[in-house]
């Protein structure tokens, strides 16, 4: 006999996929549909753009915002960290100094790499 657990577990599986799938069809089916050119059209806010659209960004603007992201994401992990550092055991404290020094070294490549130069 399979115990409770596992039948969860079973159950869990077999719904997970139902949910989603319903949250698709459902308005699909449902949905009015009536299109018109109007509604066919790009929408975009503001005024209308006269000429040429197309502009081309620096790859170094999309560098940029990365490395913040990735600090930032990484500051999350330190929170809790912080926050326990005085109920840590030694090993705890070591690990945590290793995963600033990783952040540190990252961020000396890539100030090397010029990452950080903003022109």
């Amino acid at each position: 006999m399979v115990s409770n657990e596992w039948l969860f577990v079973g159950v869990f599986l077999l719904l997970a996929p139902v949910f989603p799938a319903a949250a698709l069809l459902i308005p699909r089916l449902i949905a009015p549909r009536k299109p018109n050119p109007i509604k066919m059209q790009t929408y975009e806010c503001g005024v209308e753009t006269v000429g040429d659209t197309y502009i081309q960004f620096r790859v170094q603007y999309y560098i940029f915002a990365l490395v913040f992201l990735i600090f930032d994401i990484e500051l999350v992990f330190l929170f809790p960290w912080a926050v326990a550092f005085d109920v840590l055991p030694l090993f705890g404290v070591l690990v945590g100094v290793l995963f600033i020094l990783i952040l540190v070294a990252g961020l000396v490549y890539i100030w090397r790499k010029g990452a950080l130069q903003w022109m």
